[in-house]
């Protein structure tokens, strides 16, 4: 796990955290954590992305919604060397 110092927090949001954990019935850093966890989500742009996702799924995912492209594929050339052969 991961450590972190926050400097010069407002103290009126230090207050707030401290209530709101005392609500909640958790230490300051146990509740701190929590908000952390819940703001920061493998999101972009409202779109949500799982981690498990692979890169390719996620950017399909993304961009999907703005429509496809058809490119044209040029025809393959024949080639002047000879095909291998492997005996």
């Amino acid at each position: 796990m991961a450590t972190i110092t926050i400097r010069n927090l407002d103290e009126t949001v230090k207050r707030k955290l401290q209530v709101r954990a005392a609500l909640n019935g958790r230490s300051m850093e146990a509740e701190a954590r929590e908000v952390l966890s819940k703001v920061i989500q493998p999101s972009f742009k409202g779109v949500e992305i799982e981690p498990e996702e692979d890169f390719g799924t996620a950017i399909r995912k993304l961009f999907g919604p703005l429509g496809g492209v058809e490119l044209d594929i040029p025809p393959r050339r024949k080639s002047h060397r000879q095909i291998p052969t492997f005996e």
